[in-house]
């Protein structure tokens, strides 16, 4: 059974930066995505980012395009997001997740499988 751990997060102004890190362990091989996941005081959740640990590839959201990249240490089996840029926007429990989701459902929340417990990212204005 796959196992998510996160960390990093805090708070910063705007205009900072911040990086998350995602740990998978022992995930299925069968595992398709990698995503990346907040949710903002009061509204849903919603996806931002998600890496094709298979065939390779990141998609970004149009509101990180550009300020948020990912990268990935396959021999530590962790994701790291780099957010650059903040915005008080941004503000937002974030989570890592891993599951099977197509190509078309890669940013829906209900297609991924295993979450990690989230982490809060503060910007001030």
């Amino acid at each position: 059974q796959a196992q998510v751990a996160e960390s990093g997060g805090g708070s910063v102004q705007a205009g900072g930066s911040l990086r998350l890190s995602c740990s998978y362990h022992e995930y299925p091989s069968t595992i398709y995505y990698m995503g990346w996941f907040r949710q903002p005081p009061g509204k849903e959740r919603e996806g931002i980012l998600a890496t094709n640990v298979r065939e390779g590839g990141t998609s970004y959201a149009a509101s990180v395009m550009g300020r948020f990249t990912v990268s990935q240490d396959n021999a530590k089996k962790t994701l790291y997001l780099q957010m650059n840029s903040l915005k008080p926007d941004d503000t937002a429990m974030y989570y890592c997740a891993a599951g099977y989701p197509s190509y078309e459902n890669r940013f829906r929340p209900n297609s991924y499988t295993y979450w990690d417990k989230g982490i809060q990212v503060t910007v001030s204005s």
